[in-house]
């Protein structure tokens, strides 16, 4: 359904040393620079990129939004989680687990990246 990503940043250095860390504790490279206001990344199929708005205005994020990276395992969640609070990242909503929804259960790992952004790490299980 989609074919890319786009988030906001202020500080592209910041925000870069996160999405390393997090996109790498899936499987996935470090980011390749677009120019010298953005940057990408291409895992899976998919492609996220990190950039200063185009209109001059500072980044912010949206309030009731979130981005969700599709996991492998709960493990994976938990990983990638771990790897975005240490590289500055700040938890948010209930801790890393196993919740119950209305398609079962689903593990979610909420976190907000430097800027702000919203992210979600969602395992499905079979």
């Amino acid at each position: 359904m989609f074919s890319h990503v786009v988030l906001g940043a202020n500080d592209l250095e910041e925000s870069k040393a996160f999405y390393d860390a997090v996109i790498g504790a899936i499987g996935g490279q470090p980011a390749v620079p677009v120019d010298d206001t953005r940057f990408m990344y291409m895992h899976n199929g998919g492609m996220l990129m990190i950039t200063k708005p185009i209109n001059g205005e500072p980044a912010c994020h949206a309030n009731g939004g979130t981005l969700g990276f599709a996991m492998e395992s709960p493990e994976q969640a938990a990983a990638w989680h771990a790897a975005g609070i240490a590289a500055g990242g700040s938890t948010c909503e209930d801790p890393p687990g196993v919740r119950e929804s209305g398609m079962g259960p689903i593990y979610l790992a909420y976190m907000r990246d430097p800027a702000g952004n919203k992210l979600c790490g969602v395992y499905r299980a079979a």
